[in-house]
């Protein structure tokens, strides 16, 4: 959907159309809910803050002026709401999903070792991601998850382009690092350099 789109949705919304606001929250819930999970990795959390976005853009529809991509002035405002969601966590929270690894590994068919393998692998990423600062982590999400350019990132993330760059590149080195790391650990070295090098 394009900022036309965009605009004459937010002039119905500016008059209550209940219709225009339902449109425009199908059309952009989905990529906010995955941009805010990446940050929370807390999926009632995560949804409570799409909805505290779209309530906004409801309660003032004006407030886009046009300046940038519809999408990401919303995550912009997404991102703000996250991380006072981020900082307001109890330091003792913890997210580990304990009863999906003992449902994968009851199976004992060589399908459940492959997913077992797959669900390792993931984690594996997970892992490398969360040791990540907060700043690369969100800018490999936004280029790699969302598709944004680096103007855009610069511009949710209010740094310049040059720094996008450089968060992206030490983002990289890290996760390739930690992987071959990873891999090393479980005795298996091939290089990781396929991970990320799109």
């Amino acid at each position: 959907m394009n900022n036309d789109e965009v605009a004459q949705l937010l002039v119905r919304i500016g008059h209550e159309d209940q219709a225009a606001f339902r449109q425009l929250y199908k059309a952009f819930s989905r990529k906010v809910y995955a941009y805010v999970l990446n940050m929370l990795n807390d999926h009632a959390r995560a949804e409570e803050v799409v909805a505290d976005t779209l309530y906004e853009v409801w309660r003032q529809p004006q407030r886009f002026r046009g300046d940038s991509q519809f999408s990401t002035w919303l995550i912009g405002i997404a991102r703000r709401k996250a991380l006072m969601v981020y900082r307001a966590r109890r330091p003792d929270e913890v997210h580990a999903d304990l009863d999906d690894i003992a449902e994968t590994t009851a199976s004992e068919s060589a399908d459940g070792y492959a997913e077992l393998a797959d669900k390792q692998r993931r984690e594996g990423v997970q892992h490398c991601m969360g040791k990540l600062s907060d700043e690369h982590r969100e800018c490999l999400h936004l280029v790699f998850y969302e598709g944004m350019g680096l103007a855009e990132v610069a511009q949710v993330q209010n740094c310049p382009e040059g720094t996008v760059k450089t968060r992206l590149f030490h983002a990289r080195q890290k996760i390739r690092n930690c992987l071959q790391a990873l891999l090393r650990r479980e005795g298996s070295a091939p290089d990781a350099k396929g991970a990320l090098a799109s």
